[in-house]
């Protein structure tokens, strides 16, 4: 009778103790954070909901259900998703890498500090560093040095979704060109994410050689949308606004074989670049660029047979 008293006993402390650790288990699992996270590492990045966090590895649960326990050592940050980094049905999309920038414009969306990238051209490089919080400049070339330009911008969030930048470049023919340079101070307001963004510019142009600068306000709307984890729809354009109006004399000869001067008015028209494209994001830190350009002007579009071909790479 001691025995069996002795045996119950003891089924009824495991079972107790079971349950206790069962509890604690369900426990555990209910203060799970339930919020997604993007983890970038130093190869690569991977999304899922963090299970546990300390000061040596983080235990990460993906989409598929997979358990994967991430040293911290290669984590370079992470960050909490929200809901414009997944689509309608859900899937998770993300933002773009190089959404500051379109074909030839930017928006108000700052580079982030310490990121830097280069946007490799047919015609040459553009380097851009983000220096400070939401301030930024580079420098592009052509191939052979000339011209040589600088760029700086400097962005305020004005909403959760609204940003403005100022800017400018500053250009030189340097050393084939010493007398010729320009400058193009802008502004620009942009809605929108690092996934989806529309962007309102304007400026003024001017250029000179050897004598008074020479310019014309330009304005600019573009915008950007990523669809998928690896594509981005990219529109840009660059539009060159009427010119002044100017009065200059012009000979008329006339029938008897006399020629006279009479006064015409003239002004230079609009002249705008459309550029509709695409971007590949062939890896985390680099994307592929192609478009195709028309030049609109006086009511009528011309397609350039060259396309508009670009590589990103961060430098990071």
């Amino acid at each position: 009778k001691k025995q069996a008293v002795k045996k119950l006993l003891t089924a009824f402390i495991i079972a107790l103790a079971s349950s206790t650790a069962f509890a604690q288990t369900d426990s555990t699992a209910a203060l799970q954070d339930s919020n997604l996270y993007r983890i970038v590492k130093s190869d690569g990045e991977l999304v899922g909901y963090i299970l546990k966090q300390d000061a040596r590895e983080v235990l990460l649960k993906t989409s598929q259900g997979r358990e994967i326990f991430i040293p911290q050592h290669v984590i370079k940050e992470i960050i909490l998703l929200s809901s414009d980094d997944f689509n309608k049905e859900g899937a998770y999309i993300g933002e773009d890498k190089f959404a500051t920038r379109y074909f030839i414009t930017t928006n108000g969306l700052p580079i982030k500090k310490g990121e830097h990238y280069v946007q490799w051209n047919l015609f040459g490089p553009d380097f851009q560093f983000g220096l400070g919080k939401n301030f930024g400049v580079g420098v592009m070339a052509s191939w052979i040095g000339m011209p040589l330009i600088g760029t700086i911008k400097k962005s305020w969030e004005l909403g959760e979704k609204t940003q403005f930048a100022v800017g400018g470049l500053v250009g030189t023919g340097t050393w084939i060109a010493p007398d010729f340079g320009g400058a193009l101070p802008f502004a620009t307001l942009s809605f929108g994410s690092r996934r989806s963004n529309v962007a309102i510019s304007g400026g003024y142009g001017a250029v000179w050689f050897g004598g008074s600068p020479q310019g014309r306000a330009i304005t600019s709307v573009a915008g950007m949308v990523k669809i998928a984890p690896k594509v981005s729809l990219v529109f840009d354009s660059f539009i060159l606004m009427p010119g002044a109006k100017e009065t200059r004399t012009e000979y008329v000869w006339n029938n008897d074989g006399t020629s006279s001067t009479q006064q015409v008015t003239y002004r230079d028209p609009a002249i705008a670049l459309l550029i509709p494209g695409i971007r590949w994001h062939t890896s985390e830190t680099s994307a592929f660029q192609f478009g195709f350009t028309a030049v609109a002007a006086r009511g009528d579009i011309w397609p350039v047979p060259i396309p508009m071909v670009q590589w990103y790479r961060s430098l990071n």
